[in-house]
């Protein structure tokens, strides 16, 4: 028995008639975090610089001073400073000066077990490398660098590819074999609280995760060697993500991961990934379905998308659904971008998309296709079940591609759901191998559209 459902409440949109409007109308009424003018210098706290002085206690008591007294700004001044994970609290604006470089510890021992997620499973494990917990008004800012250190030796290995490190004698119960315990754990309904990973497990943290909180900022600051997924915003409201940089290539270094949020911008930003760039997320299969948040009122503005599996994309987990989704004025082009847009789920996942919006993009090079919309993703072996994923209403305009790589658009729906009012509007793809390959797409409009220098009609 097929559900046509992702086991939330009916989702209902917001999207009216000018669905840019809505848009700049998300945007007012993010609140972006304000501090009291306030500076705690770390260094008055015991921080050293150097990169080899342990300087966990110094950010710690900096910042549990500074939000006693009401907040302000923990500033870490130029200079190298070697730390554990750090915890936000509220009302702290976390400063790196320019040529200040946060250095991540990249021994276990040093990262707690705390309540965060797992490609879209929630669990206890290690502490994310920043980590906010149920906070507000918290703020990540400056022109320094954040360095989480992983490398085929520390960190990148746990995923058991040979490529990143992992050789024949290692530990064979990492990433993927955990992955399966933790998928079973929830589908089976055991509690959070018990499942425990951590030592033994080898599930790489996140970098940064702001869980369950309001009015965060991430500003200016470059994010590089990440051990998994790179800025992680899960159940939050009111997140703005502004000119930042990621650089980092290691096995799912997704850039930006927001998931069961709602009111997330992105702008200004250069990804340049080892995983999909920006990844919107809304939990993984029966984990999903219980948490039932979907992600929603997600904008991405001038941003920069270099190497990654995709641009923007929606998926894979997103059991939940994601609605109103808005992309403009972005430029991608790499030879190592797989896609522009892509949309991906499949019968396991279930979940429903919709209402995207997306306008004003400059592709250089893609290797596969401008737009993907695949409902039977499937990475990880068998990923197939009784929940049908469903899209409707994928909109791009005024698009302009020099090579699209294999399709304009790929989209494959199922018979029972069919993906439902696609529309590509002033979209022109100077090269590409086929403008389009569908199958159970209903209402593909495609307007003033041209692949390979010809008008490309809609499919009858």
């Amino acid at each position: 028995m097929f559900f046509l459902s992702c086991g939330v409440k009916q989702q209902q949109s917001i999207v009216g008639d000018n669905p840019w409007k809505t848009m700049q109308h998300i945007i007012d009424g993010v609140k972006v975090p304000s501090f009291r003018n306030k500076t705690y210098i770390i260094t008055d706290f015991g921080a050293q610089n150097g990169g080899i002085f342990d300087n966990t206690q110094a950010f710690k008591k900096a910042i549990q001073i500074c939000t006693e007294n009401g907040g302000g700004k923990v500033l870490v001044p130029s200079g190298k400073y070697l730390t554990g994970p750090i915890h936000l609290e509220n009302n702290v604006n976390l400063h790196l000066e320019e040529g200040a470089e946060i250095l991540f510890s990249t021994n276990t021992a040093d990262y707690p077990i705390v309540h965060t997620s797992w490609e879209g499973t929630e669990l206890m494990n290690y502490s994310p490398l920043i980590y906010a917990y149920k906070k507000n008004n918290v703020a990540i800012t400056g022109k320094g660098i954040l360095n989480g250190q992983a490398n085929n030796e520390k960190w990148l290995w746990w995923c058991g590819s040979k490529i990143y490190g992992w050789k024949e004698g290692m530990p064979s119960q990492g990433d993927p074999a955990n992955r399966v315990i933790l998928v079973a754990m929830a589908e089976e309904g055991v509690p959070v609280s018990e499942r425990v990973f951590g030592e033994g497990h080898y599930l790489r943290p996140n970098f940064i995760e702001f869980f369950e909180c309001t009015n965060m900022l991430l500003k200016e600051v470059k994010i590089i060697n990440a051990p998994f997924w790179v800025i992680h915003p899960i159940k939050s409201t009111n997140v703005t993500v502004d000119g930042v940089t990621v650089q980092s290539h290691g096995p799912n270094n997704d850039g930006c991961d927001p998931e069961y949020s709602k009111n997330v911008i992105i702008k200004n930003c250069t990804f340049n990934t080892g995983d999909d760039c920006i990844a919107i997320k809304s939990g993984r299969d029966a984990d999903g379905r219980r948490v039932a948040i979907p992600s929603e009122n997600i904008i991405v503005q001038n941003c920069k998308m270099i190497d990654g599996h995709g641009g923007v994309v929606m998926g894979s987990e997103i059991s939940a659904g994601v609605r109103n989704v808005f992309v403009e004025n972005c430029v991608m082009d790499s030879p190592n971008l797989d896609r522009a847009i892509r949309l991906k789920s499949n019968s396991k996942r279930g979940g429903l998309i919709e209402n995207v919006y997306v306008r004003n993009l400059d592709i250089g090079q893609v290797k596969e296709s401008v737009l993907i919309i695949d409902m039977f993703y499937n990475v990880y072996g068998s990923q197939s079940g009784n929940f049908i994923p469903r899209v409707q209403n994928v909109f791009l305009e005024n698009i302009k591609v020099k090579d699209g790589g294999k399709y304009g658009i790929l989209a494959k729906g199922y018979k029972e759901a069919p993906i439902k009012n696609v529309v590509f509007k002033n979209v022109k793809i100077e090269k590409v191998g086929k403008a389009y390959s569908i199958e159970n797409v209903e209402g593909l409009q495609l307007i003033d559209t041209y692949a390979n220098g010809a008008l490309v009609a809609s499919p009858k």
